[in-house]
C-alpha cells in the first residue's frame, strides 16, 4: 500500500500565497492535485508526470499555481511534489488532495487524506 500525505494548507488573505506539499512512500510517475468544496465534486488542479511532458492545470489556476515534481532515483521508494499557489481567490477555498499514478497509466490509485486551504476576501 501507497501512503500519501499532503501538508501546508492554512489560511491566507486573497491575493496572497501558499504551498501545498505531497509525499508518497512510493517512486511516482505522476502526481495531481484535486480540490472538493463540500457539496460539489472532487475536481482536478494540476497534473504532472515524468517524461518531460509538460504539465497540465485547471484553466481556474492557470498562471496562478505551479505543480513541480522531485525526481528521485529508481530505486528510492520516494515520491514528493509541491503545489505553488499564488494570488490566491476565495474560490480556491476547498481540501486539497495529493494523488500518484504509479506508472503513468492514467489513473490516480493512491490519495491524500487532504488538507485544508481557506482564502477569505
Amino acid at each position: 500500500q501507497v501512503q500519501v500525505a499532503e501538508s501546508g494548507g492554512g489560511s491566507v488573505q486573497a491575493g496572497g500565497s501558499l504551498r501545498l506539499s505531497c509525499t508518497a512512500s512510493a517512486n511516482s510517475n505522476c502526481f495531481g492535485w484535486f480540490r472538493q468544496v463540500p457539496g460539489n465534486e472532487r475536481e482536478g488542479v494540476a497534473k504532472i508526470c515524468t517524461g518531460g511532458g509538460r504539465p497540465w492545470y485547471a484553466d481556474s489556476v492557470k498562471g496562478r499555481f505551479t505543480i513541480s515534481r522531485y525526481a528521485f532515483p529508481r530505486d528510492v521508494a520516494r515520491g514528493k511534489s509541491d503545489l505553488q499557489m499564488n494570488n490566491l481567490k476565495p474560490e480556491d477555498t476547498a481540501v486539497y488532495y495529493c494523488a500518484v499514478d504509479l506508472f503513468a497509466m492514467g489513473t490516480f490509485n493512491y490519495w491524500g487524506q487532504g488538507t485544508q486551504v481557506t482564502v477569505s476576501s
